[in-house]
C-alpha cells in the first residue's frame, strides 16, 4: 500500500486554508487510510492555524503543524522531512492560496511508478504578466549559471518518490528560500526521471500576497548569491 504525504504550506492564509485542507484532504482520503495531507503554518500572524486545528475534527487525515515563520522555502523542507520520517512513500507539495486544483493531481498519480518525479508545468498561467515574467527570469538565470533549460522550476505542483528526496534533501540548507527550485536543479542536473505535465494555475484565491517588487528584488539578489554557492557543490 503506497502512503501519500500532501504537504502544503501556509502563511496567513485564513481566507483560503479551509477550502484548501477540504479539497486536498478528498484526494489523501481517496488514496488510502495510511496517507495524511500535512499543513505547515510558518508563524501566521491570523487564524490560519486555529483554523487548522478545527478543521482536524472532520478531516481525520489532516495534521496541522505551526513553527516559528522562516520563510517559504524552509517550510516546504521542513515538510518533506517530516514526511520522510513519518514513512511516506510518495511526497506530493502544493501551495495554500487556491492557484492548484486538485483535479489534476489525477493525471499524476497513475505514473508514480514510472517516473522517479512529476512536474507540473504552468503552461496557462492565470496569474498575471508579472509573475510570468519573474519565471521567465528565473529561467534564464539557472541556464547562466548552471547550463539548464528548466521548463518550470519553481512550480507548487510536484510528486516525488521517497528515493529521489532521501538522496538530494541532505544537500539542500535548511534555510534555502527557494528549496523548490534549487531541488528541481539537483533533479534535472543529476538526470533523474523527470516527466513534466500540463496544469491549471488559477490567480490567487482570497487573501493579499506578501510578495512585492521590493521582496522580489531581495529575494533575486539573495537566490542568485545562493545558486553560485551550489554550483560550486556540484
Amino acid at each position: 500500500m503506497d502512503k501519500l504525504y500532501i504537504i502544503i504550506p501556509a502563511y496567513n492564509e485564513e481566507d483560503n486554508i479551509a477550502s484548501v485542507a477540504r479539497e486536498w484532504h478528498t484526494v489523501v482520503a481517496k488514496i488510502n487510510s495510511q496517507s495524511r495531507l500535512v499543513i505547515i503554518d510558518d508563524g501566521s500572524k491570523d487564524n490560519t492555524y486555529n483554523i487548522l486545528k478545527t478543521l482536524e475534527t472532520n478531516l481525520p487525515q489532516l495534521i496541522g503543524i505551526t513553527k516559528p515563520n522562516n520563510g517559504h522555502g524552509a517550510t516546504i523542507l521542513y515538510g518533506y522531512n517530516y514526511a520522510l520520517e513519518q514513512g511516506a512513500d510518495f511526497i506530493f507539495q502544493t501551495d495554500s492560496d487556491r492557484q492548484t486544483v486538485a483535479a489534476d493531481f489525477w493525471q499524476f498519480w497513475p505514473q508514480r511508478n514510472n517516473f522517479s518525479v512529476l512536474l507540473g508545468h504552468r503552461n496557462q498561467r492565470q496569474d498575471g504578466w508579472s509573475r510570468i515574467l519573474i519565471t521567465k527570469i528565473l529561467r534564464l538565470v539557472l541556464n547562466c549559471i548552471f547550463g539548464l533549460n528548466i521548463t518550470d522550476a519553481n512550480v507548487p505542483f510536484r510528486l516525488l518518490q521517497r528515493k529521489v528526496l532521501q538522496k538530494y534533501l541532505p544537500k539542500i540548507p535548511r534555510d534555502f528560500y527557494l528549496a523548490n527550485v534549487i531541488l528541481t536543479v539537483y533533479l534535472v542536473k543529476h538526470k533523474e526521471n523527470i516527466k513534466y505535465i500540463p496544469i491549471t494555475f488559477k490567480p490567487r484565491g482570497g487573501g493579499a500576497s506578501f510578495v512585492n517588487y521590493k521582496s522580489i528584488f531581495k529575494i533575486g539578489r539573495r537566490a542568485v548569491k545562493d545558486f553560485w554557492e551550489v554550483k560550486k557543490e556540484l
